[in-house]
Protein backbone atom coordinates (compact mmCIF):
# COMPACT_ATOMS: atom_id res chain seq x y z
CA UNK A 1 0.00 0.00 0.00
CA UNK A 2 1.51 3.27 -1.02
CA UNK A 3 1.21 6.33 0.94
CA UNK A 4 -1.82 7.99 -1.27
CA UNK A 5 -3.48 4.46 -0.81
CA UNK A 6 -2.70 5.04 3.55
CA UNK A 7 -4.03 8.73 3.25
CA UNK A 8 -7.49 7.20 1.50
CA UNK A 9 -8.03 4.10 3.88
CA UNK A 10 -7.11 6.64 7.20
CA UNK A 11 -9.22 8.97 6.42
CA UNK A 12 -12.32 10.45 8.34
CA UNK A 13 -13.79 13.78 8.57
CA UNK A 14 -13.15 16.39 10.73
CA UNK A 15 -14.01 17.53 12.81
CA UNK A 16 -16.56 15.60 14.20
CA UNK A 17 -19.21 15.92 16.32
CA UNK A 18 -18.45 15.60 20.44
CA UNK A 19 -14.76 15.02 19.80
CA UNK A 20 -11.78 17.11 21.30
CA UNK A 21 -8.91 18.24 18.96
CA UNK A 22 -5.34 19.03 20.16
CA UNK A 23 -3.81 21.27 17.63
CA UNK A 24 -0.27 21.83 17.93
CA UNK A 25 0.34 25.25 16.31
CA UNK A 26 3.49 27.06 14.94
CA UNK A 27 6.10 28.66 17.74
CA UNK A 28 7.34 31.32 15.79
CA UNK A 29 7.53 30.53 11.85
CA UNK A 30 3.56 30.65 11.31
CA UNK A 31 4.61 28.36 8.46
CA UNK A 32 4.73 25.65 10.65
CA UNK A 33 0.82 25.21 11.17
CA UNK A 34 0.24 21.82 8.97
CA UNK A 35 -2.39 21.91 6.23
CA UNK A 36 -4.92 19.21 8.40
CA UNK A 37 -4.30 21.53 11.34
CA UNK A 38 -5.28 24.53 9.25
CA UNK A 39 -8.39 23.02 7.65
CA UNK A 40 -9.37 21.66 10.99
CA UNK A 41 -9.32 24.92 12.83
CA UNK A 42 -11.70 26.56 10.13
CA UNK A 43 -14.13 24.08 10.92
CA UNK A 44 -14.42 23.30 14.32
CA UNK A 45 -16.92 25.15 16.68
CA UNK A 46 -15.03 26.23 19.58
CA UNK A 47 -11.27 26.48 20.06
CA UNK A 48 -10.12 26.70 22.85
CA UNK A 49 -6.66 29.29 24.09
CA UNK A 50 -4.67 30.18 26.57
CA UNK A 51 -4.73 33.59 25.40
CA UNK A 52 -7.77 34.78 23.05
CA UNK A 53 -6.46 38.03 21.68
CA UNK A 54 -2.51 36.15 20.70
CA UNK A 55 -3.92 33.55 18.89
CA UNK A 56 -7.42 35.38 17.55
CA UNK A 57 -5.02 37.47 15.94
CA UNK A 58 -3.44 34.97 13.84
CA UNK A 59 -6.12 32.72 13.53
CA UNK A 60 -8.16 35.27 11.73
CA UNK A 61 -5.63 36.04 9.37
CA UNK A 62 -5.89 33.06 7.89
CA UNK A 63 -9.69 32.71 7.76
CA UNK A 64 -10.54 31.05 10.83
CA UNK A 65 -13.46 32.42 12.51
CA UNK A 66 -14.45 30.03 15.39
CA UNK A 67 -16.11 30.84 18.47
CA UNK A 68 -12.90 31.48 20.83
CA UNK A 69 -12.53 30.78 24.73
CA UNK A 70 -9.95 31.40 27.11
CA UNK A 71 -8.32 28.68 29.05
CA UNK A 72 -5.46 28.91 31.34
CA UNK A 73 -4.15 28.18 34.02
CA UNK A 74 -6.77 30.57 36.45
CA UNK A 75 -9.73 29.68 34.94
CA UNK A 76 -9.29 25.96 34.16
CA UNK A 77 -11.72 24.94 36.78
CA UNK A 78 -14.42 27.42 35.90
CA UNK A 79 -13.93 26.18 31.89
CA UNK A 80 -13.53 22.55 32.09
CA UNK A 81 -17.31 22.23 32.87
CA UNK A 82 -18.31 24.52 30.32
CA UNK A 83 -16.12 22.86 27.51
CA UNK A 84 -17.36 19.20 28.53
CA UNK A 85 -20.84 20.44 28.24
CA UNK A 86 -20.22 21.46 24.61
CA UNK A 87 -18.92 17.93 23.62
CA UNK A 88 -21.80 16.75 25.45
CA UNK A 89 -23.49 18.95 23.25
CA UNK A 90 -21.81 17.44 20.15
CA UNK A 91 -19.96 20.06 19.32
CA UNK A 92 -16.14 19.74 18.40
CA UNK A 93 -13.73 21.50 20.18
CA UNK A 94 -9.73 22.47 19.40
CA UNK A 95 -7.40 22.78 22.07
CA UNK A 96 -4.69 24.89 21.64
CA UNK A 97 -1.66 26.51 23.53
CA UNK A 98 -0.26 30.08 22.45
CA UNK A 99 2.96 28.42 20.89
CA UNK A 100 3.49 24.67 20.25
CA UNK A 101 1.78 21.24 21.85
CA UNK A 102 -1.31 21.83 23.93
CA UNK A 103 -0.58 19.97 27.60
CA UNK A 104 2.78 21.01 27.72
CA UNK A 105 3.61 23.25 30.47
CA UNK A 106 0.01 24.43 30.47
CA UNK A 107 -3.45 23.01 31.43
CA UNK A 108 -4.42 21.31 28.32
CA UNK A 109 -3.18 17.69 30.12
CA UNK A 110 -6.45 19.14 32.54
CA UNK A 111 -8.85 19.29 29.98
CA UNK A 112 -7.66 16.02 28.25
CA UNK A 113 -7.82 13.95 31.29
CA UNK A 114 -11.04 15.19 32.25
CA UNK A 115 -12.84 14.15 28.48
CA UNK A 116 -11.15 10.91 28.66
CA UNK A 117 -12.39 10.33 32.30
CA UNK A 118 -15.91 11.62 30.73
CA UNK A 119 -15.92 9.17 27.86
CA UNK A 120 -15.55 11.67 24.95
CA UNK A 121 -13.01 11.04 22.48
CA UNK A 122 -9.35 12.88 22.06
CA UNK A 123 -7.66 12.73 18.74
CA UNK A 124 -4.06 14.78 18.12
CA UNK A 125 -3.47 16.62 14.89
CA UNK A 126 0.59 16.87 16.14
CA UNK A 127 2.91 20.18 15.38
CA UNK A 128 5.42 22.08 16.71
CA UNK A 129 7.02 21.55 19.89
CA UNK A 130 10.30 23.58 21.36
CA UNK A 131 11.35 20.98 23.47
CA UNK A 132 11.61 18.51 21.10
CA UNK A 133 12.91 21.73 18.32
CA UNK A 134 15.31 22.30 20.68
CA UNK A 135 16.38 18.58 21.61
CA UNK A 136 17.11 17.77 18.26
CA UNK A 137 19.28 20.61 17.28
CA UNK A 138 21.53 20.57 20.23
CA UNK A 139 23.82 17.73 19.33
CA UNK A 140 23.62 15.97 22.84
CA UNK A 141 22.08 12.40 23.51
CA UNK A 142 18.62 12.64 22.46
CA UNK A 143 18.04 8.32 22.60
CA UNK A 144 16.74 8.93 26.00
CA UNK A 145 15.72 12.42 27.42
CA UNK A 146 13.64 14.20 30.65
CA UNK A 147 11.72 16.79 29.97
CA UNK A 148 11.27 19.08 33.39
CA UNK A 149 9.35 22.13 32.05
CA UNK A 150 9.81 25.03 34.34
CA UNK A 151 11.03 24.27 37.59
CA UNK A 152 9.18 25.41 40.80
CA UNK A 153 9.71 28.88 42.23
CA UNK A 154 9.45 27.45 46.08
CA UNK A 155 13.23 27.00 47.45
CA UNK A 156 13.17 23.51 48.81
CA UNK A 157 11.25 22.01 46.08
CA UNK A 158 13.46 23.77 43.65
CA UNK A 159 16.61 22.92 45.48
CA UNK A 160 15.65 19.90 45.38
CA UNK A 161 14.83 18.78 41.79
CA UNK A 162 17.77 20.74 40.64
CA UNK A 163 19.99 18.07 43.06
CA UNK A 164 17.99 15.39 41.10
CA UNK A 165 19.05 17.13 37.63
CA UNK A 166 22.48 17.22 38.25
CA UNK A 167 22.79 13.28 38.93
CA UNK A 168 20.56 12.67 35.87
CA UNK A 169 22.34 10.51 33.42
CA UNK A 170 19.77 11.68 30.59
CA UNK A 171 19.81 14.75 28.42
CA UNK A 172 16.85 17.26 31.13
CA UNK A 173 15.08 19.79 28.73
CA UNK A 174 14.06 22.58 30.80
CA UNK A 175 12.01 26.00 29.91
CA UNK A 176 12.83 29.35 31.02
CA UNK A 177 11.71 32.84 31.48
CA UNK A 178 13.77 35.97 30.09
CA UNK A 179 13.95 37.46 33.88
CA UNK A 180 15.00 33.98 35.64
CA UNK A 181 17.35 32.66 33.18
CA UNK A 182 20.51 34.07 34.68
CA UNK A 183 19.41 32.99 38.20
CA UNK A 184 19.06 29.50 36.87
CA UNK A 185 22.62 28.92 34.93
CA UNK A 186 24.09 30.05 37.92
CA UNK A 187 22.42 27.49 40.23
CA UNK A 188 23.26 24.79 37.40
CA UNK A 189 26.67 26.34 37.11
CA UNK A 190 26.90 25.56 41.35
CA UNK A 191 25.48 21.92 41.20
CA UNK A 192 26.82 20.71 37.52
CA UNK A 193 30.37 22.53 37.27
CA UNK A 194 30.93 25.02 34.24
CA UNK A 195 31.79 22.20 32.12
CA UNK A 196 28.35 20.40 31.78
CA UNK A 197 27.54 20.64 28.33
CA UNK A 198 24.26 22.78 27.38
CA UNK A 199 22.65 24.50 24.53
CA UNK A 200 19.57 27.31 25.19
CA UNK A 201 17.94 28.14 22.49
CA UNK A 202 15.62 31.34 21.46
CA UNK A 203 13.30 32.43 19.28
CA UNK A 204 13.27 29.14 17.67
CA UNK A 205 12.14 28.60 13.97
CA UNK A 206 12.52 32.32 13.67
CA UNK A 207 14.37 35.00 11.64
CA UNK A 208 16.97 35.48 14.66
CA UNK A 209 16.80 31.88 15.86
CA UNK A 210 20.03 31.50 18.45
CA UNK A 211 21.38 28.58 20.04
CA UNK A 212 23.70 29.15 23.06
CA UNK A 213 26.63 26.74 24.32
CA UNK A 214 28.41 24.69 24.45
CA UNK A 215 28.65 24.66 28.18
CA UNK A 216 27.16 26.23 31.10
CA UNK A 217 30.13 28.31 32.22
CA UNK A 218 30.50 29.97 28.15
CA UNK A 219 26.76 29.97 28.55
CA UNK A 220 26.37 32.44 32.02
CA UNK A 221 29.45 34.55 30.49
CA UNK A 222 27.42 35.05 27.36
CA UNK A 223 24.55 36.28 29.35
CA UNK A 224 25.97 38.07 31.68
CA UNK A 225 27.05 40.67 28.49
CA UNK A 226 24.16 40.35 26.85
CA UNK A 227 20.42 40.89 28.32
CA UNK A 228 18.43 37.26 28.27
CA UNK A 229 14.81 38.62 25.65
CA UNK A 230 12.49 35.72 25.02
CA UNK A 231 11.95 32.51 25.84
CA UNK A 232 14.39 29.91 26.46
CA UNK A 233 14.58 25.76 25.83
CA UNK A 234 17.63 24.85 27.82
CA UNK A 235 19.02 21.04 26.73
CA UNK A 236 21.48 20.03 29.39
CA UNK A 237 23.59 17.13 29.00
CA UNK A 238 23.33 14.19 31.45
CA UNK A 239 25.91 13.96 34.79
CA UNK A 240 29.20 11.97 33.16
CA UNK A 241 29.33 8.44 34.29
CA UNK A 242 31.46 8.14 37.44
CA UNK A 243 32.87 4.91 38.53
CA UNK A 244 32.56 3.93 42.12
CA UNK A 245 32.96 7.02 43.29
CA UNK A 246 33.22 6.08 47.09
CA UNK A 247 36.51 4.87 46.21
CA UNK A 248 37.83 8.36 45.77
CA UNK A 249 36.09 10.51 48.59
CA UNK A 250 39.69 10.31 50.54
CA UNK A 251 41.66 11.29 47.45
CA UNK A 252 39.33 13.91 46.83
CA UNK A 253 39.21 15.16 50.58
CA UNK A 254 43.09 15.00 50.26
CA UNK A 255 43.13 17.35 47.69
CA UNK A 256 40.38 19.57 49.18
CA UNK A 257 42.84 19.89 52.27
CA UNK A 258 46.14 20.64 50.57
CA UNK A 259 43.92 23.52 48.49
CA UNK A 260 42.60 24.68 52.09
CA UNK A 261 45.81 24.73 53.11
CA UNK A 262 47.42 26.98 51.21
CA UNK A 263 44.68 29.77 52.07
CA UNK A 264 41.77 28.88 49.87
CA UNK A 265 38.26 28.38 50.70
CA UNK A 266 35.97 25.20 51.05
CA UNK A 267 34.33 26.66 48.23
CA UNK A 268 37.29 27.79 45.97
CA UNK A 269 38.50 24.22 46.30
CA UNK A 270 35.58 22.89 45.65
CA UNK A 271 35.33 24.48 41.97
CA UNK A 272 39.28 24.23 41.19
CA UNK A 273 38.78 20.60 41.82
CA UNK A 274 35.07 20.43 40.07
CA UNK A 275 36.81 21.52 37.20
CA UNK A 276 39.40 19.09 37.17
CA UNK A 277 37.06 15.74 37.94
CA UNK A 278 33.38 14.76 36.89
CA UNK A 279 32.02 16.17 40.24
CA UNK A 280 30.25 18.74 41.03
CA UNK A 281 31.02 21.80 43.33
CA UNK A 282 27.97 21.07 45.21
CA UNK A 283 29.12 17.26 45.89
CA UNK A 284 32.79 18.44 46.89
CA UNK A 285 31.36 21.41 49.11
CA UNK A 286 29.39 19.20 50.69
CA UNK A 287 31.72 16.27 51.14
CA UNK A 288 34.30 18.67 52.88
CA UNK A 289 31.81 19.94 55.58
CA UNK A 290 30.32 16.35 55.80
CA UNK A 291 34.20 14.85 57.33
CA UNK A 292 34.63 18.54 58.76
CA UNK A 293 31.65 17.84 60.97
CA UNK A 294 32.95 13.88 61.71
CA UNK A 295 35.55 15.10 62.82
CA UNK A 296 34.47 17.99 65.63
Amino acid sequence: MDLDEREIVSHRPEPSPGVLYIVGTPIGNLRDLSPRAEALLKRVSTIACEDTRHSGRWLKSIGVNAKFLSFYKHNTEKRLPQLLKKLEAKESIALISDAGMPGISDPGQKLVSAAKTSGYEVICIPGPCAAITALVSSGLPTERFCFEGFLPAKSKERKQVLQDISLEKRTSIIYESPNKLIKLLNELNEICGENRPIQISRELTKRFEEQIGPTIGEALSYFLNKKPIGEFTIVLGGAPEVSNPAINHDELLNSMKQLTNNGLSINQAAKIISNDTNYSKRFLYELAHTKTEKDS
